[in-house]
């Protein structure tokens, strides 16, 4: 161990690890034994030394505790679930508010029913969608794109995209938020922001606008860009910070 464990008690913590992280250590999940009181800062020294190969990453590797963001000086406890993950490509129950991680092709008919009633006039739709080709360092073809996702917390994150919605266009009814996962072919769907509102200068837009801008800043969702010539996880730029903090 790197961490000295003299007069601490001996833990047993869960690791997951996702996207870049997880082809580099080249697992999944993981349990390891901590010292009692290790803090997120101490865990990235250990995992340094027990997975080398993801050391480069660790500066600006994203930790949740339990699902909800974790920092520095956040200390770990027996049992906890952490979770490593690259940077983020970065309220009320309300049965109006959907949120969803499927493998299941999006239906724009049948989420558009999600959120609407008589008295809705206007819903407006942000659709995101695998391109053929990307211009991102040099322009090259995309046969697919593989999409991979912390389900829970995402999910979780979606529900306080979907808050944040109400609370700053309050004229808003109905959200949809619904992402798919998996391997997908250019010319497919791959997220679902929709909005509804009794008309349309109620906000139903620009709700819909900061929905995806949002989900691109702090949801865990990554995808791995695959062309004839191999494949490559794209990372985001976006450190979540406390204020982003959890549900």
């Amino acid at each position: 161990m790197v961490i000295s464990s003299r007069n601490k008690g001996i833990m047993k913590v869960r690791l997951l690890y996702f996207a870049t992280f997880r082809d580099l250590a080249g697992v999944h999940e993981e349990g390891i034994l901590l010292p009692e009181g290790t803090t997120i800062a101490e865990l990235q020294a250990h995992l340094a030394k027990i997975h080398p190969s993801i050391e480069r990453g660790l500066p600006t590797a994203v930790f949740t505790i339990n699902r909800e963001f974790a920092f520095s000086e956040d200390q770990i406890k027996e049992g906890d679930e952490i979770a490593i993950f690259p940077p983020i490509s970065g309220g009320r129950d309300d049965p109006s508010i959907i949120v969803r991680i499927t493998e299941e092709p999006l239906d724009l008919n049948v989420i558009l029913e999600w959120i609407i009633h008589p008295e809705i006039g206007a819903a407006c739709i942000f659709t995101g969608m695998v391109r053929g080709g990307t211009a991102r360092d040099e322009k090259h073809e995309t046969a697919q794109l593989e999409y991979e996702a912390f389900q829970p917390m995402a999910e979780e994150n979606f529900r306080q995209v979907a808050v944040e919605i109400t609370k700053r266009w309050t004229s808003v009814e109905g959200i949809a938020i619904i992402q798919r996962v998996g391997y997908l072919a250019p010319g497919t769907p791959t997220v679902v922001v929709a909005c509804s509102a009794s008309h349309r200068d109620t906000g139903v837009f620009e709700a819909a606008r900061y929905g995806i801008i949002r989900l691109k800043e702090m949801v865990p969702v990554w995808k791995k860009e695959i062309d004839p010539t191999g494949e490559e996880w794209v990372e985001g730029e976006y450190l979540t910070d406390q204020e982003d903090g959890g549900i």
